[in-house]
């Protein structure tokens, strides 16, 4: 985790069309080089923007959130890695892990294991039928992320601590639902801002809203970036 700040924060462009996808990028320059692409953008046409920012030597976090029999997932996996995107994200089942991890093999993709979303609560849960509750249900999508071979997670700040114990410090570990100090939680109902996020051990932080809907969203940026480095290494 010798990552530089810049190279730690991911902008998910959350955006409608390729236009203000390319505005924002253009607004932030050298300073931000990850991006996440998600669902949204890729229907709206995103895969040659895609290509784009590997070719602008951007690294792309592809949240597909893929789950499906395990070899539609490996013949999905060996295509999105010719793509050359730095990372992706599998639904933490283990079989599709597997296929996932087998079929990624020789390449640079990082393989992220997604384990219950930012989104979710008990009930959430509860509804959808888990028997599990939150903290249970996450360690043990870690765990078996783990024992799959994956390149790291995707869950919510507020477990980072105790997963980075489960995971060790070698995988990656990817948080959504950050918020600066004082912004809007949105739909997010488990939140951290950076800071304590990288001080609980998160690898990378996902931040979309506050900064592309921010007014300027360059300076939204290095405000989070500069949040960010108050982290004690």
């Amino acid at each position: 985790m010798g990552a530089t700040m810049s190279e730690r924060l991911i902008v998910g462009l959350d955006v409608p069309d390729i236009k203000q996808a390319e505005k924002i990028v253009t607004q932030l320059g050298d300073d931000i080089s990850f991006y996440k692409i998600g669902y949204q953008f890729v229907f709206s046409g995103g895969m040659e923007f895609i290509r784009d920012l590997i070719q602008a030597r951007k690294k792309v976090f592809f949240d597909m959130k893929l789950l499906d029999i395990d070899h539609t997932i490996a013949r999905a996996v060996e295509n999105i890695a010719k793509l050359g995107v730095s990372m992706l994200t599998i639904h933490a089942y283990p079989t599709a892990m597997q296929a996932a991890v087998s079929a990624a093999q020789g390449s640079d993709l990082c393989l992220l294991g997604v384990t219950v979303l930012t989104s979710m609560d008990e009930v959430d849960l509860k509804n959808a039928g888990y028997r599990e509750n939150l903290a249970d249900l996450t360690v043990k999508r870690a765990e078996q992320a783990r024992e799959a071979g994956m390149g790291g997670i995707v869950a919510s700040a507020r477990e980072a601590a105790n997963l980075r114990k489960i995971i060790g410090t070698d995988m990656a570990l990817v948080t959504p639902g950050i918020r600066p100090a004082g912004s809007d939680r949105g739909d997010q109902k488990r939140v951290m801002t950076p800071k304590e996020a990288l001080d609980a051990g998160a690898s990378h932080l996902v931040v979309a809203r506050p900064i592309i809907q921010a007014i300027n969203s360059l300076a939204a940026a290095k405000a989070i970036l500069a949040e960010m480095a108050d982290h004690h290494q």
